[in-house]
């Protein structure tokens, strides 16, 4: 080989070693988001970098990626920038306005409580395996195109949920992938709802896997610690379920989902419930492992010198000018390990909006994404219904081939529920978006209502005042008794093979989402309640009806000021007289419609 060709090879050697040169930023975002999932911690997360930068180099959401870390990177440098600025500045008033927070939020610190996070160990996959026990040693996907979860087993080799499968194959040459039966994982999960209302009846469903529980009041009514507590509830919930589930105990429900990773798969940790502890905690806990901050924020935090907990109260003075009030608030409430510590159903919550939406092949043809169209309206026709709502804004969500994820809304001039008026609503949006990108290809379609109007049906004889007084005892000792026979028929007819109870209580629709952690839109709450009548026993106090209007005096207010003004002009009454003759005429008629309402219930 000559010396001109020597020359030429190593110039294309240096070349590619040029084009090679990858921001490891890059190469850290293309983990995904699930990076921080339990069974990750014995894997090279570089050596996953690089198979998954190789092999979706050239794609379409390679090139989406990379310029979203382009994007992170400019930002990042306009943040440093800004900090250069601030630090020349005299920011007394800033540290001022910062530990006057920390102060006000250490004074609503709640130390009384008992918040358990429970969060079944790779779901999906452990559903799969109840089912085929074979795979309990074998690296084991639930997905197709995307992995859902993965087994334990795969996670070693640095598979997660969220990847895509191709590249899991990769990762895992011998990775098995199973096609996903959310009807399957719902019914499961109704299951270990079943047995966590036996702790808390109140207990908050985050997703279709996980819940939140406050078991403070089953702990002091059956004398029995928190930790032990926990203990046999999740032993409950696998020898019933066959499903392991982790847990974490903490003072409030920001510690508890932090703990509940900790000692995963089928372990549970419990953080002390004092402050120096929770404070410890925090201060050597990374800044990734707090729910609510991802890849993002993660990185910019870790560029301005914040990588644990600890780290934000030394830079405290910084954080409302560089992230805004609302990531301040937060970042405070991080450090000093404070959370919410009220926990409630998810039907108690006032719901913002309600969705569905769904991944599929890329695809241009309009008649099949007018057919997801109709599917999608469908679905979410049955998540409305079962949420008792309707809606005055619908939203549609579109992913192109290229992953860029492009919505519309549309104001409508009426409240829709219905699939017909959600598909006439949305098909508009869907045709405009084809005009205006001709070329595109969908992967992704999703609805959603805002501006929701409850549908649920008001109780008439509890909204005009029939409530509940308590009895006494000796009258309730004597209704107990007369009920002996009633409580003797009913169990019979229990023997007679006639059910007590059906069961009809709906924990959202799973059907509609794709990730065993992104199922929160559904409507989930604890277990429907028996539906037989249960008579009170002896000793136990019951409750009898009573009358409490609370329009009662709204009305006779309205015809006191108007019976009395006409009593005393036109009959030449004194004031008392016609006000007197006002209100009791208000009486008898609100008596008359207590009647006819009291008539209508007993026929009904």
């Amino acid at each position: 080989m000559s010396d001109s060709d020597v020359a030429l090879a190593n110039n294309k050697k240096d070349k590619l070693s040029k084009d090679e040169i990858v921001p490891e930023s890059l190469k850290y975002h293309l983990l995904g988001p699930s990076l921080t999932k339990a069974g990750q911690e014995t894997v090279d997360q570089s050596k996953v970098s690089d198979v998954i930068y190789h092999a979706s180099k050239g794609s379409k959401f390679f090139t989406r990626e990379e310029v979203r870390d382009q994007d992170l990177t400019r930002k990042i440098e306009g943040l440093l920038t800004k900090k250069l600025h601030l630090e020349t500045l005299d920011l007394t008033c800033d540290l001022r306005t910062a530990d006057r927070v920390i102060n006000e939020l250490e004074s609503s610190r709640d130390l009384s409580q008992h918040i358990a996070h429970i969060d079944c160990d790779a779901f999906y996959a452990a559903v799969e395996q109840l089912e085929h026990p074979e795979l309990k040693y074998v690296p084991f996907a639930v997905g197709e195109g995307v992995l859902t979860t993965c087994n334990y087993v795969a996670r070693k080799f640095g598979c997660r949920s969220g990847m895509a499968g191709f590249v899991a194959k990769k990762l895992c040459p011998p990775l098995v992938l199973i096609r996903p039966n959310f009807c399957k994982y719902s019914s499961k999960a109704q299951q270990i709802r079943e047995i966590l209302a036996n702790y808390d009846p109140q207990f908050e469903s985050a997703s279709i896997d996980e819940a939140y529980l406050n078991v403070t009041k089953y702990c002091h009514d059956n004398c029995i610690e928190p930790a032990e507590a926990v203990e046999q509830m999740r032993r409950e919930i696998r020898e019933k379920t066959g499903i392991t589930v982790s847990a974490g105990i903490a003072a409030n429900a920001r510690l508890a989902k932090i703990c509940s990773n900790i000692n995963k798969p089928n372990g549970q940790f419990v953080l002390p419930r004092d402050r120096a502890s929770i404070m410890r905690f925090m201060g050597e806990l990374p800044i990734r492992k707090v729910n609510g901050i991802g890849r993002v924020l993660e990185r910019e935090l870790q560029e301005i010198g914040v990588s644990t907990c600890g780290d934000i109260y030394k830079h405290r003075q910084y954080l409302k000018s560089l992230f805004g009030n609302k990531a301040f608030d937060f970042l405070l409430g991080c450090y000093l390990g404070i959370g919410r510590t009220r926990i409630r159903p998810a039907t108690n919550h006032e719901r913002k909006s309600v969705g569905t939406e769904s991944t599929f092949r890329e695809t241009s043809d309009p008649l099949k994404l007018r057919d997801k169209l109709r599917c999608l309206a469908t679905d979410l026709e049955q998540d409305m219904r079962r949420a008792e709502c309707k809606g005055r804004t619908l939203c549609l969500k579109v992913k192109l081939d290229t992953f860029e994820v492009v919505t519309r809304q549309i104001a409508t001039p009426k409240v829709i529920g219905s699939a017909d008026d959600l598909y006439a609503f949305s098909l508009p949006l869907l045709s405009k978006l084809e005009q205006e990108m001709p070329d595109w290809k969908l992967r992704l379609m999703g609805l959603r209502c805002t501006n929701l109007i409850s549908t649920k049906r008001p109780d008439a004889v509890a909204f005009f005042g029939l409530k509940n007084r308590k009895l006494d005892t000796a009258k309730a000792t004597a209704l107990a008794a007369n009920k002996d026979d009633v409580m003797s028929e009913t169990k019979s007819d229990d023997r007679c093979g006639k059910p007590a109870v059906e069961k009809n209580q709906s924990y959202g629709d799973p059907l509609t989402q794709r990730g065993e952690t992104h199922l929160r839109d559904s409507t989930t709450s604890r277990p429907s309640e028996n539906s037989m009548p249960s008579y009170p026993k002896e000793n136990t106090r019951v409750d009898e009806d009573w009358w409490d209007c609370p329009l009662q005096f709204f009305v006779a207010l309205c015809i006191i000021s108007i019976g009395g003004k006409s009593l005393d002009s036109f009959s030449g009454f004194r004031d008392s007289t016609g006000y007197f003759l006002a209100g009791l005429l208000s009486n008898v008629l609100l008596l008359l419609l207590f009647c006819w309402i009291r008539h209508s219930s007993d026929s009904d």
